[in-house]
Parts: structure tokens; C-alpha cells; sequence
């Protein structure tokens, strides 16, 4: 079969247990597609096709045996910020080139348990700072709809590899966008769950109490399949939370459009840099939405202009925490003949991490620094408090916000953009991580360059259920999430 790439994960389930192909073919067929098209895109980081081929047979004799889940045989792509054994992760920095982890992160080790297969690890920006996925040691990613265009970031590598059809699905990570805006830039279902929901355990850490792992997949039914496998409480991850997990497949069609009332936050479509036509799909889309029974209601925000100055304060001093233990002693890169510890920490830290990397360990050194920590990030995190209230009082009379993912669709490769112009690309998904909340991107359509555009869709803590049943009842009604890139459709 040459059109297996075209299947959704429901479709490759049935399939394997069907014995229509075997988890084997399955893989093969992938690896091809991406021996062939990921020299134009360059996704991948490291492809793992021998330890793939091995899970793929492994996985085809445990159905033989009765012994198979819902999704073992089915092929995943991860980004290379999740611990893989006996793999490199890097997460796309040159200070973690030559590091192989001992251990699985959690969501990788529950991916095994499953029955998925490691297709590889997949690029993202330098420690998953960034949103072009430009900021990599292996150079820059390109958007499969067009390819002189960024993905976005940080999980860009992720989204890359399943708009190409290089990948079913694939594990991201959400900081302050990094699922929802590459899902946007690349016309894909992104959902970044509530915090705590999804184990950190294995996932190198940028800003500890943002960071959150979650599924980046072509629609919400395929999310689903991915949630089911990710959630849950983990013992390993003191921030993880222990809460009953949701059947998320189960529940897709368990909330109701009808009479749901979408909060229509009026200080997000003022926004200075809101693209016309990011502005004209996202209000299509929420015309269709009323026009299935929801209910739009107008709400105020009142904190959106701290969110980008409380953000970029609590990041990268939590950024240059985390990163502290990169020092060329115990793993990763070591600058060559030091002459003594101080000439080692110097040129291990300044020859192994990038120019964004640098510069918010250096912005987060100085927020935490003796006499600008109560003036800074003290600060910054009574705002933060701010901004929760100011989303918990929005709750109250709305069942869901909504709003762009982004300003813009996905930039030009080289743009360069200034750090002030590329932090304000964030202003719609960095208060979802301030607060902690889930939300979820949607395609719904393009801008007159064929680029795609994403609707964002917030919910209150704990509502993964209720966010991919809205967004799959809406794909049900269109076709967005079907639409491929021309690069997407070439058969290995």
C-alpha cells in the first residue's frame, strides 16, 4: 500500500488489527517517506530505523499472540527533549551532541508500554527556546507547506514531521506556545495540556513551572489516542498530579456544542500585529461554531498587556536555574584543554549553548541576582497570580475561550526578527502557561499565501476532554484538518 501515511490513527489501529499490513510494512513505509522527503524538511534529528524495524517486528508478534493494545504497531516521532535509552537526545543544542541517555522519559517509556514504535527523535529549538525552530545546532527546520518557511517552535521539528506525513502523530512540549503555534504554523491539532497532567520526568527542563508535555497530530480524534497513552500521575514528577484520567477517545463526542459559550476576549482581536487574514479564518471559524449551537460571548482580559513582560522574566530565570547544570563537567559538551575550572565552566557554557540560549540564561541570571530579585521575579510572579485570577473570573460565565494562536502565520526562513518582535509573536499562548491552563490549536483554514491559520481554544483546568470533543465535532463539520501540503502527498 502506498497511501498508508494517509491513515488516521484510528485507521492504523483497525488496520493492524485488521491484518490489512503488518506494523512492520507500516514502519518501512514511514522510514522510506522519510529517507526520501526529509532532506527538503529536515525533521528529524536522529532516525532510529533498525530499533524501529525491531519494535515493529516485536509489536507484530505480540498481535499474533492476542497481546496487542489499541495501538501497538502504530509508529510516533519524538522530540529530542524527551530522554530516549541508548538514543541521543539533544534537545537540539550543541552542549548535548554527544549525549546518550540511560534512561526513557516517562511519556516515552508509556509510549513502549503501548506498543508504539520510535521512528526517532524529532528537532526543535535549542532547549525549546524559540518559535521558528531556527535556534538548533542541526540548522533550521522547514514548514512542509512552504519550504521557506519556518515551522514555528519549539516543537517544530514535531510539527514538520506529521504535516509532511513523515509521522502519524508526535509528542511536543508547551512552555509558552511551543505545541499550539507550530500546530498552527503547520495545520495541525496541538493540545497543551493542564499543568501536571503530563509527566515531566525524562523532559529536559527550560522554565519548570511552564514546561508541559501533550500530542501534535492531524486532528483531535488522532490527539486523543496520544492523550490516552501520555496522561496520568507519575511518582517520578513532584509536579504531577494525582487525578483520574480521562478516556479522551471515549469522550470526543461528550460535549455538547450546542448552547457551549465560547468566551470572545475583545482585547485579543486588538492586538497591534494581528495579521488580517489570521484575524478574518479565526472569525470564520467562530462563525461555524455558532452556527452549530455555540454561544459567542464577549469577555474582557484585563491582564493581556503583562503577559509578555511576566512571562519573559519568570522563563528565563527558571531558564538559568535549569541550565546551571550544564558546566562541561558531568556530561555534555567540555570545551577542549581548559587551564583551569573557571576557563572550563566559561568556554563549556559560551562554546556549547546558542545565542538565544546565552542571552535568556543571562536575562534570568540577572531577574534572580542579589537586589532585582523582589524587583523582578517576585514581582513578575504576584502578576502571574493576576493573570490566573483574570482567566478563573472569565470561567465564570464561559465555558471556553477562544482566540488566534498566533498573530501571523508561519514567517520567512532568515527573517530575523527582533527578540521584541518574536517574544510579542507569543502574546496569545504564553498566558495559557502562566496560569497552568489547557488549551488547544485547531486549523481552520489559510492566509493568501496558502500558509496556514489556527484557532486557539483555552478551557479551564482538567478540561483536555472537553477541548478535543469541541475540536473534533468542529472537524467533523470541515475539512481544514484534511487538507495536506503538496510535499505531504508524494509517495515514498
Amino acid at each position: 500500500m502506498t497511501d498508508l501515511h494517509r491513515l488516521s490513527i484510528r485507521e492504523l489501529s483497525e488496520g493492524l488489527a485488521g491484518a490489512k499490513f503488518s506494523s512492520r510494512e507500516l514502519t518501512e513505509h514511514y522510514l522510506k517517506r522519510i529517507e526520501k522527503i526529509d532532506a527538503q524538511v529536515k525533521s528529524y534529528v536522529t532516525v532510529t530505523a533498525e530499533q524501529a524495524l525491531a519494535q515493529a517486528d516485536a509489536a507484530d508478534a505480540l498481535r499474533r499472540a492476542g497481546g496487542a493494545s489499541v495501538l501497538t504497531g502504530v509508529p510516533i516521532a519524538h522530540k529530542d527533549i524527551f530522554c530516549t535509552q541508548g538514543i541521543k537526545t539533544t534537545a537540539g543544542s550543541k552542549m548535548l551532541d554527544n549525549f546518550i541517555s540511560p534512561y526513557d522519559a516517562t511519556v516515552v517509556a508509556k509510549g513502549k508500554a503501548a506498543g508504539l514504535v520510535t521512528l526517532g527523535k524529532v528537532n526543535m529549538d535549542e532547549f525549546a527556546m524559540g518559535s521558528t525552530s531556527e535556534n538548533s545546532f542541526y540548522g533550521a527546520t522547514a514548514n512542509p507547506w512552504n519550504l521557506n518557511h519556518v515551522p514555528g517552535g519549539s516543537s517544530g521539528g514535531s510539527a514538520a514531521a506529521v504535516a509532511a506525513d513523515l509521522a502519524p502523530f508526535a509528542t511536543g512540549t508547551d512552555t509558552g506556545g511551543s505545541i499550539r503555534q507550530p500546530a498552527s504554523f503547520c495545520g495541525l491539532t496541538g493540545l497543551k495540556p493542564t499543568y501536571g497532567r503530563v509527566s515531566r520526568f525524562g523532559m529536559i527542563a527550560y522554565a519548570s513551572s511552564l514546561d508541559q508535555g501533550g500530542p501534535m497530530a492531524r486532528s483531535a480524534e488522532d490527539c486523543a489516542y496520544l492523550m490516552n497513552v501520555m496522561a496520568g500521575h507519575d511518582a517520578k514528577d513532584s509536579t504531577s498530579v494525582e487525578k483520574d484520567v480521562d478516556n479522551y477517545v471515549a469522550n470526543l463526542n461528550g460535549t455538547s456544542v450546542k448552547g457551549l459559550r465560547i468566551g470572545i476576549p475583545k482585547q485579543y482581536f486588538n492586538v497591534a500585529g494581528l495579521d488580517a487574514d489570521v484575524k478574518a479564518r479565526v472569525e470564520e471559524s467562530l462563525k461555524k461554531l455558532e452556527e452549530m449551537g455555540a454561544i459567542l460571548v464577549e469577555i474582557d482580559l484585563n491582564m493581556t498587556e503583562s503577559y509578555v513582560p511576566t512571562y519573559y522574566l519568570i522563563a528565563p530565570a527558571e531558564a538559568s536555574s535549569n541550565l546551571s547544570r550544564f558546566d562541561g563537567v558531568r556530561y555534555g559538551y567540555r570545551a577542549e584543554n581548559p587551564v583551569d575550572l573557571m576557563d572550563l565552566y566559561k568556554r563549556s557554557r559560551s562554546e556549547g549553548f546558542g545565542k538565544e540560549v546565552q542571552q535568556r540564561i543571562l536575562i534570568g541570571t540577572y531577574a534572580l541576582s542579589a537586589g532585582y530579585y523582589d524587583a523582578y521575579y517576585v514581582k513578575a510572579q504576584k502578576v502571574r497570580r493576576l493573570i490566573q485570577q483574570d482567566f478563573l473570573k472569565a470561567f465564570e460565565s464561559v465555558d471556553v475561550i477562544a482566540a488566534p494562536a498566533a498573530p501571523t502565520t508561519a514567517y520567512k526562513i532568515g527573517a530575523n526578527l527582533s527578540p521584541v518582535e518574536m517574544y510579542l509573536g507569543d502574546i496569545y499562548t504564553i498566558a495559557v502557561n502562566l496560569a497552568g491552563l489547557p488549551a488547544i490549536n485547531a486549523p481552520v483554514g489559510f492566509d493568501k499565501d496558502n500558509l496556514p491559520v489556527g484557532l486557539q481554544l483555552i478551557g479551564n483546568y482538567w478540561s483536555e476532554s472537553q477541548l478535543l470533543s469541541v475540536v473534533h465535532q468542529y472537524q467533523q463539520a470541515t475539512n481544514w484538518h484534511t487538507q495536506r501540503a503538496a510535499i505531504a502527498e508524494e509517495n515514498a
